[in-house]
Formats: C-alpha cells, sequence, structure tokens
C-alpha cells in the first residue's frame, strides 16, 4: 500500500507563499485521487483540495482563490501551493490518498492512506 511523507511546511509571514509536497512510497499516486486536508488547533479536519485521477480540481469556495493542487506522477509527487498566506491558514496539513467514488472527492471518510501531516503557521 502506499505510504504518504509530506514536507515544505514551516513559519512564514502573512502574505507569503508556500509549496507543500507529498512524496509515495510503496506505490504509484496514478492509481489515487489524491486530496489534501487541514486541522486548525481545536478545529475539525476540513478539506482542502482534491485532485482526481481523471484530472479534475476540486476546492471548496474559501480554498479556490488561493490554492493550487497539483501532481507529478513521474515524480510520484503531489503539491499543494499556498498563495497569500493568511493566519487563519494555521494548521497541519496532510495529504491523502483516495480511490473512493467522484462525488466523494471532498470527503475524508473514503481516504484509504493519510501522510503524516506537516505544519503550516503564518504570522501576522
Amino acid at each position: 500500500q502506499v505510504q504518504l511523507v509530506e514536507s515544505g511546511g514551516g513559519l512564514v509571514q502573512a502574505g507569503g507563499s508556500l509549496r507543500l509536497s507529498c512524496a509515495a512510497s510503496g506505490g504509484y499516486i496514478e492509481g489515487y485521487h489524491m486530496k489534501w486536508f487541514r486541522q486548525a488547533p481545536g478545529k475539525e479536519r476540513e478539506f482542502v483540495a482534491a485532485h482526481s485521477t481523471s484530472g479534475g480540481y476540486y476546492y471548496t469556495d474559501s480554498t479556490r482563490a488561493r490554492f493550487d493542487i497539483s501532481r507529478d506522477n513521474a515524480k510520484n509527487t503531489v503539491y499543494l501551493q499556498i498563495h497569500t498566506l493568511k493566519p487563519e491558514d494555521t494548521a497541519v496539513y496532510y495529504c491523502a490518498a483516495d480511490t473512493g467514488p467522484i462525488w466523494t472527492i471532498r470527503d475524508s471518510g473514503t481516504v484509504i492512506v493519510w501522510g503524516q501531516g506537516t505544519q503550516v503557521t503564518v504570522s501576522s
């Protein structure tokens, strides 16, 4: 089964940008919907973005403008570019792999593999 390791988090100032990476091993991401979630302190984990096996891009109304998900199947890696960071983006960001139906693309319940998470802290 594929394993996922995130990297690229850190402390950044508001207004800056960050690119998170999610490297896969033990399998190929090509056969998975790849997703990013985040969990802020005291809050539930929430969906951020997804890239489906058929090439579709999925966001929420609050992430669509500043977040970009992409994947490089040759490198077996998924990326999340975050633009114009805000303090409310502070969270642990998790990468996830999923093979569920497309109508669950924004759900966490069908995720079969989670990464360990990477901390993003945005200072004002």
